[in-house]
């Protein structure tokens, strides 16, 4: 599980991410990142400018034109939330980003390790790891 802190979760947050954020595309995932500092104008008032800038808040979604079946969909969705939270854990990703991960049809015929190549190539091409 990813932890509270690391969650998108807010309608609001979604809405600026599918808005304002840019593509990263692969074979069987995409990804859509928004970089918060460069989207300053969007804050919430209520929030530390600061603090609501250094924020990394992630979300995944298998929609269901991945599968019909849920438990194949949920699958998916643990084995990516396992990869990203190793990366957290390790400190490669930076803050500052909301990041969206989307799953394709295909990402059903492979396994873990495919999985988590993809995750790190698109998250290198959508320059969020740390060098």
């Amino acid at each position: 599980m990813l932890q509270q802190d690391n969650r998108l979760r807010k309608l609001r947050d979604f809405n600026l991410v599918l808005k304002h954020g840019y593509w990263a595309n692969g074979q069987f995932l995409d990804i859509k990142v928004l970089e918060l500092a460069k989207n300053t104008k969007f804050f919430p008032e209520k929030e530390d400018p600061i603090n609501f800038q250094n924020q990394l808040k992630l979300a995944i979604s298998t929609g269901l034109k991945v599968h019909k079946s849920a438990v194949k969909r949920n699958r998916v969705r643990r084995q990516i939330r396992e990869v990203i939270r190793l990366l957290l854990k390790d400190g490669v990703i930076k803050n500052g980003y909301y990041i969206l991960v989307v799953a394709k049809k295909d990402v059903l015929n492979k396994d873990y390790a495919a999985i988590s190549q993809e995750v790190k190539v698109l998250l290198s091409k959508a320059k969020v790891l740390k060098a």
